[in-house]
């Protein structure tokens, strides 16, 4: 049976908005087929944190694992896709009912609609969704947001809150024609010795 792949990865561009602040991407040939007389190749300049990425706890934990340490079972795991659409602050009572097997959760909250702008404002995650997380055995957040917090916070707490309970995370997915349910996940990062997050090409099938 041919599986259908969804893929809820942004596209990398050099119009993809970054954080605020941060570099942004780019991408450009560095020699032609016509220079060369063999090859177009081309280099590419973007932050760790851009697009659909992954966070290594070294971002927020000078102690944390950094990317290549990563266990990457967790990004190849049973993912249980929640819809929490026109919440403005999601705890762990809004969460769904979880499948077996389910080891990801992500949460669709509807609010980047438009992905050639970085987003105004977005929903509050709630620190308790870090422990109701480990309580039933799920290793990955997946939200459709840039970040798991608010983007002026400096504390970082459900960063700190998932990293304490050893769960980790996937940001800034798209997941705006995805139907609520089980599906299996692929987001792999790359494999950049003592970094703190990877872009990664995050697919769902069935």
């Amino acid at each position: 049976m041919t599986k259908k792949i969804i893929d809820i990865s942004m596209e990398l561009s050099n119009k993809t908005p970054q954080w605020p602040g941060d570099r942004p991407f780019y991408y450009g040939l560095t020699g032609t087929k016509e220079e060369s007389g063999s090859v177009n190749v081309g280099e590419l300049k973007t932050s760790t944190h851009f697009g659909t990425h992954i966070d290594a706890p070294f971002h927020y934990d000078n102690d944390g694992l950094t990317i290549e340490k990563m266990p990457l079972d967790v990004y190849m795991s049973k993912a249980q896709v929640m819809d929490v659409t026109g919440l403005e602050k999601i705890t762990s009572n809004d969460l769904k009912k979880l499948e077996d097997g389910v080891t990801t959760v992500l949460l669709k909250t509807g609010t980047w609609q438009d992905r050639s702008k970085f987003p105004e404002s977005w929903p509050v995650f709630d620190v308790s969704i870090a422990s109701w997380l480990k309580s039933n055995g799920i290793r990955l957040l997946g939200v459709d947001v840039p970040s798991v917090d608010q983007e002026t916070s400096k504390d970082m707490e459900m960063h700190q809150a998932l990293n304490r309970e050893n769960r980790y995370i996937l940001e800034s997915v798209i997941l705006d024609d995805v139907a609520e349910g089980v599906y299996e996940l692929v987001a792999l990062p790359l494999k950049i010795k003592g970094a703190e997050g990877s872009p990664v090409r995050a697919i769902l099938y069935t």
